[in-house]
């Protein structure tokens, strides 16, 4: 899930079909992708429908956010609507995020400093989920996502992720 923190500042850089002339400088994207803990099953299916089960919690639990679910099953809500153009496919995006699991537990950020990163939107480099969610974006907004597991590290998790 991505939530919002604050609005920061960034830049965004259009590649594809367009000029490298930086466009606009507008409120930054500052999110986090919190993703769901499945818990230790040995059983996918099981550690599946947990995770169905934490989302559909979250959501319950945060009622007054109206998110959106996708086809891909990514949901989706604009704390702030952009008013430049929509993200584009291999356009180039410089993001404030920060990742967390639905328990609030950060597990990355760049927040609270002045790195920002450096997405090619749809480009194939970052969490399917995030990127996604970027290219619902327009240029000047902030949103929140929450992205299962299919979306993110799968249901085993990473090394370094838990699932």
């Amino acid at each position: 899930m991505i939530i919002a923190e604050k609005l920061i500042t960034k830049y965004w850089r259009m590649t594809h079909r367009r000029s490298l002339m930086q466009l606009f400088m507008f409120s930054g994207f500052i999110a986090t992708i919190s993703f769901t803990s499945c818990g230790l099953n040995d059983n996918l299916a099981d550690r599946e429908a947990q995770e169905k089960l934490d989302i559909q919690n979250f959501l319950s639990n945060n009622d007054t956010i109206d998110f959106e679910k996708k086809t891909s099953g990514l949901y989706y809500y604009d704390l702030t609507l952009g008013t430049g153009p929509q993200a584009e496919t291999l356009d180039t995006a410089y993001v404030f995020y920060a990742m967390q699991y639905l328990s609030t537990l950060i597990f990355e950020t760049n927040l609270g400093t002045t790195d920002t990163l450096k997405v090619a939107v749809n480009g194939g480099k970052f969490i399917p989920g995030f990127e996604e969610g970027i290219s619902y974006m327009r240029e000047g907004g902030t949103a929140l996502f929450v992205v299962p597991s299919s979306l993110a590290f799968g249901a085993e998790g990473t090394i370094y992720v838990s699932p």
